[in-house]
């Protein structure tokens, strides 16, 4: 467990979930990741804004990199190509423009390249190849800038601080350079940037350290510079550790990781890339803390643990690999809320928000050590916790996790229902805390149809559908441990409050669901999102099912890319915001997924195929965050949103939960049962094969088919004794 330092007397303002616009750099970035270091710079590789634009290496939320520039006899490079598709790893490949001593052309534009290699594992290495395509000798000279200020995170998105630690003046030896920083919390940061060679010359100046690299090349001749950054805190370096071999280590993790994961192949190629795209991003989220791995929530502003994202991530994950979610409800439950602490929105049984690691929540100037300001991470614990069982039948573990379940649930009755009314809801307590507390948590993101924000305490629609679904998993977790008078008790409880919602947020006259219940119990009238997650909860009464599946894919809901979080005839709409109006592809599988639960079997396929054909446009067919609400329109493709993380967790995961969704498969591990229900394929989609299938301690292998409009499925091998069905 963090320790917990006192609050400090300065306060940083609250801020809301959105991150701060702090970069006009839209798709030209580059983003590579291990463990909790990322690096996050420009298509050239170079970190040469001043640290305006939120570039920079950081580790623990602290940017132990803001510059980090390149260039050729003082010249900057032409940039030829670059590409992160490998998210531990990056190539930029760059040539030269004409270079003169004086007014003699010395070396002529593009007769050299310059390739920028770069990968992180425990520490950052760049390995840089100059090679002369002349056919006589040429003398260049390579030279870096360095400078480091040790920002935090919190910073970097736009907090204003009045008050810093001690920075050091850098210190340059012969083959390393180090830049120093010490913290307001005591904490000692170092960043160490080690050179295979020496650098021939070495200059400081205000800050900002310069090492030249003077080149002498042959005809036709390469030369490699090699160069690490490790980032410190309070730790001396690791050992050394060669580029070669860490680059194997990080390949050989990848390549154990999918073989560990079900192994999914269609006939549509572009599918395929997109689900290998996915997985390897999932891959490079998996980060290790003190208590084990879980997925961080996304590059660049959310490398870190999130109580609802890594939760909803691994859920999604469940059929692909459903150690993600032991692991991550392992973590949750270590940093479980055990008492009352206003200053970080901390209660018993409460699942955390957010965790951070930083200077600012190191000092108790953030309350995120971590931060409890989520009302929808406890009940979303409690679904992963049963949806596990039903996958992997793993009863040791049930029990092993029991307390922490049972803790949450008090949590749900005790604290969640704040005034009684059997509804969840959320209030800030603390004045750094978060307003909105579901996962639209920008400041206006509960907003009534007159345009004016809505007071909380605020019960969202889909709090309640979650605590509904949650209290049905818990059902089936005492059941499968011969509790049924604890069973019954929670779906009495799960069915009364079903009963509650569809009459009390129903509106009549839009034949759908309010967004919430605001502090004064009125209806948020706006038409959002938020109800078609009650469709994945199966909390919908039947005969409001079909108008609420009709409006989220109308015209003002369905943009053609995907379904908004808004309706375009909202008075707070706009397209361009983070969650009034875009498109998140997480919001969207979970809505699919609910469209298939009630038999719209087309919806879920028009849903799926919007996304898909956004991804196609994305680069690296990887799906962002999220992305802009614009309509559709040949042949325009998704509007990007600036600053959407990518790879994001949910977004990495939403492919497989809509594909579980499509072939209509479900486990129930505790009856040694696969059930396969109503599958159906999109046209495009004919063939889906998956492989290494974990059901309880069986393996399978399935294959589904369209043949016209119909989709069977075939089972091609088992290694075990589970029994698969087609559920009527």
């Amino acid at each position: 467990m963090i320790a917990q330092p006192e609050p400090h007397a300065e306060r940083i303002p609250s801020q809301a979930g959105a991150p701060v616009l702090v970069t006009d750099l839209a798709s030209k970035t580059l983003a590579v990741k291990e463990g909790s270091t990322f690096l996050y710079c420009d298509l050239e590789g170079n970190l040469d804004h001043g640290g305006d634009y939120g570039l920079g290496l950081y580790s623990r939320d602290t940017r132990f990199l803001s510059r980090f520039r390149m260039t050729v006899n003082g010249r900057d490079p032409v940039l030829l190509s670059s590409s992160a598709e490998r998210a531990f790893m990056s190539h930029v490949d760059l040539t030269n423009p004409d270079l003169y001593q004086g007014d003699e052309l010395c070396v002529p534009q593009q007769t050299l390249n310059i390739r920028r290699i770069r990968a992180i594992d425990g520490r950052l290495f760049e390995r840089i190849r100059v090679k002369n395509y002349n056919s006589y000798a040429v003398a260049v000279d390579l030279e870096f800038e360095f400078g480091a200020d040790f920002a935090d995170i919190f910073e970097v998105r736009g907090m204003v601080r009045d008050e810093h630690g001690d920075r050091e003046p850098p210190v340059m030896g012969s083959g390393a350079i180090e830049f120093g920083y010490v913290g307001r919390d005591g904490a000692r940061l170092r960043t160490v940037v080690g050179f295979a060679t020496p650098p021939d010359e070495m200059t400081e100046r205000g800050g900002v350290v310069s090492a030249v690299f003077r080149l002498h090349l042959g005809p036709y001749q390469t030369r490699l510079v090699g160069l690490t950054v490790d980032t410190l805190i309070d730790e001396e370096p690791e050992a050394a550790t060669e580029f070669d071999v860490a680059v194997h280590r990080l390949r050989r993790s990848y390549d154990e990781w999918e073989r560990d994961s079900t192994e999914i192949v269609t006939d549509h190629e572009l599918f395929n890339q997109l689900l290998g795209r996915s997985i390897r991003d999932v891959r490079a989220l998996y980060t290790q803390t003190p208590e084990g791995g879980v997925l961080a929530a996304g590059i660049p502003w959310y490398v870190t643990l999130f109580g609802r994202d890594s939760l909803i991530a691994s859920h999604q994950l469940l059929a692909v690999n459903p150690d993600l979610a032991r692991e991550t409800l392992k973590v949750l439950a270590a940093h479980q809320g055990t008492k009352e602490d206003p200053w970080r929105d901390e209660e018993p049984g409460k699942i955390l928000h957010e965790v951070r690691y930083g200077e600012l929540a190191r000092a108790g100037v953030v309350p995120h050590t971590p931060y409890y300001g989520s009302v929808d991470s406890t009940p979303w614990f409690l679904i992963v916790f049963g949806s596990y069982l039903r996958w992997t039948g793993d009863l040791a573990f049930a029990r092993e996790l029991l307390p922490a379940a049972e803790a949450a649930l008090r949590w749900i009755d005790e604290y969640g229902d704040r005034d009684g009314d059997g509804f969840v809801e959320y209030e800030t307590r603390s004045p750094g805390g978060i307003r909105n507390q579901g996962w639209k948590d920008s400041h206006d993101s509960m907003v009534h149809a007159d345009g004016r924000i809505a007071p909380t305490p605020i019960a969202l629609s889909e709090v309640q559908a979650y605590v509904y679904l949650a209290k049905r998993r818990m059902a089936d977790v005492y059941e499968a441990l011969d509790d049924g008078a604890r069973a019954e008790g929670l779906r009495a409880d799960a069915e009364a409050l079903r009963r509650r919602y569809n009459e009390v947020f129903w509106m009549e006259d839009e034949q759908y669901f309010a967004a919430a219940l605001d502090g004064d119990k009125r209806q948020v009238r706006t038409v959002m999102s938020n109800p078609g997650h009650a469709l994945y909860c199966d909390f919908v009464d039947p005969d409001k099912a079909r108008p609420l599946a009709k409006r989220l894919l109308a015209p003002d809901m369905f943009s053609g890319w995907g379904i908004r979080t808004m309706s375009k005839s909202a008075a707070a709409y706009n397209p361009m915001s983070y969650h009034n109006g875009s498109v998140w592809p997480h919001d969207n599988a979970l809505i699919a997924a609910g469209l298939k639960r009630y038999r719209f079997v087309r919806s879920t396929n028009r849903v799926a195929t919007a996304l898909f054909d956004a991804a196609i446009d994305a680069d690296y067919l990887r799906l962002p965050e999220l992305f802009c609400g614009f309509t559709r329109r040949s042949p325009n493709r998704p509007v990007s949103y600036p600053i959407a993380c990518s790879p994001q967790a949910w977004a990495s995961g939403a492919p497989f939960l809509m594909l579980q969704a499509m072939l209509g498969i479900s486990a129930r591990a505790d009856q040694n049962l696969l059930t396969v229900n109503e599958p159906h394929l999109p046209p495009w989609l004919h063939t889906v094969e998956l492989r290494n299938l974990r059901v309880g301690r069986s393996r399978l292998s399935l294959v589904f088919r369209r043949e016209g409009e119909i989709t069977s499925f075939s089972l091609l091998s088992r290694d075990g004794d589970v029994r698969v069905v087609m559920q009527e």
